[in-house]
């Protein structure tokens, strides 16, 4: 644990906040983050030309964000010992070499390994926000992190749509080999651009991994907000791994037309300036049970199929991605707080849990779709953030 003195000097960054960093860190958010959202609305094409049955399709996704979560537990801990942007260099180009051989993979378990791959080289955006945070001033950090965040957050939601018109024009493996060379392009950028930070933290590497037991049971607030936004992911994984397949076999879209429909989604990233200026102003709890309300609420257009048709599940998708976002750079906003020092852990911690709700998520999309169609899809949707609202008015009510 820090001492005091430490965390000081850890909270006082040496420098403040470039101009024009804020951009620039969002755009490299978004273009990493993407990688990870690429495969979800094209796994009906992936999985035949790789020889893989359709109801084991989801694994690509699954494996993806497992893989994700890996990288959040062993490598983005590393932020608070080793110099940033050199671990953030590092980390992009093995996902270079991830996604230029899924660009070539011919096997199902060849993909499989390299989703999983991609996943965990993807994890430089959560040692980038860290980063901004301690670079920000405390009283405009909600705003800040919020501003990143709404970049990262473009980059989840547009993902899908640029992945379903790229694969409907030039096939699924023209995806991965785009994606190749935007991360050669954020690696050049990373080496001019991005600023140098050497943490004063020190510790060995399996110090550093035993603290992160020790830091979540020390912070109450990080396990409730990681309960919070896991539950708010698997819903999120849920449904934007659901969505492809019930546009197609019921509406009968194609990837162009999947594509529109996903920038529905987009409209949510909207959420994560506002959820910043929100706690920042000290509205964090009232707009957490709201974003965890939304959440839930969300799902009712979709659970009247036909009647709605597609326009409930792009309602559904819209109300559904802002909540999650908000609730999202509100949990960051808190856990944030807790200790200077301690940030590339905390941050760790936080997303290593919603990572694997959303792994949780995405992995029964195929099941739940194949034994009760969309209305599955729907109820454990909403069950998922209901779940969450009940565990945060039994907080609350105990004061």
């Amino acid at each position: 644990m820090p001492s005091p003195q430490r965390a000081a000097v850890a909270e006082s960054p040496a420098t403040a906040m470039p101009k024009g960093m804020i951009p620039l860190f969002a755009f490299c958010c978004g273009a990493i983050v993407a990688n990870l959202y690429y495969a979800q609305p094209v796994i009906s094409l992936i999985a035949p030309d790789i020889g893989m049955s359709p109801f084991l399709a989801s694994l690509i996704v699954s494996l993806t964000q497992i893989g994700y979560a890996l990288g959040l537990f062993f490598l983005v801990p590393l932020g608070d010992i080793l110099e940033n942007r050199r671990l953030m260099m590092a980390t992009v180009a093995v996902c270079i070499l991830s996604l230029a051989g899924a660009a070539l993979a011919t096997s199902s378990n060849a993909f499989l390994l390299l989703s999983l791959l991609i996943g965990f080289s993807s994890v430089a955006v959560q040692i980038i926000v860290p980063l901004a945070a301690h670079l920000a001033p405390a009283a405009s950090r909600g705003r800040v992190v919020g501003g990143i965040m709404s970049g990262l957050l473009l980059g989840i939601l547009l993902a899908r749509p640029l992945s379903s018109f790229i694969a409907g024009h030039f096939g699924w493996r023209a995806v991965f080999a785009l994606a190749a060379a935007m991360m050669a392009g954020i690696l050049a950028v990373f080496a001019v651009k991005m600023p140098v930070r050497q943490p004063q933290h020190q510790a060995g590497y399996g110090a550093l991994l035993r603290s992160l037991g020790a830091l979540m049971l020390r912070f109450g607030v990080l396990r409730q907000r990681a309960l919070y936004q896991a539950c708010m992911f698997a819903s999120f994984s849920l449904f934007w791994t659901a969505a492809p397949l019930e546009l197609t076999r019921t509406y009968g879209f194609t990837q162009g037309q999947i594509a529109l429909f996903c920038l529905a989604g987009a409209v949510g990233a909207i959420a994560a300036p506002i959820g910043g200026r929100l706690a920042d102003a000290g509205h964090a709890h009232a707009a957490t049970r709201w974003a965890l309300a939304g959440a839930a609420f969300s799902y009712v257009p979709a659970m009247f199929g036909n009647a709605w048709g597609f326009v409930g599940l792009a309602l559904t998708g819209i109300l559904l991605d802002f909540c999650v976002q908000m609730n999202m750079v509100l949990g960051q906003r808190d856990i944030y707080a807790l200790d200077a020092a301690s940030r590339g852990r905390l941050n760790a911690l936080y997303m290593t849990s919603i990572f694997v709700g959303g792994a949780a998520g995405s992995s029964m999309a195929s099941s739940l779709y194949g034994h009760g169609g969309w209305m599955w899809i729907a109820l454990v949707g909403a069950g998922f953030p209901l779940l969450a609202l009940v565990r945060r008015q039994a907080v609350a009510s105990r004061g």
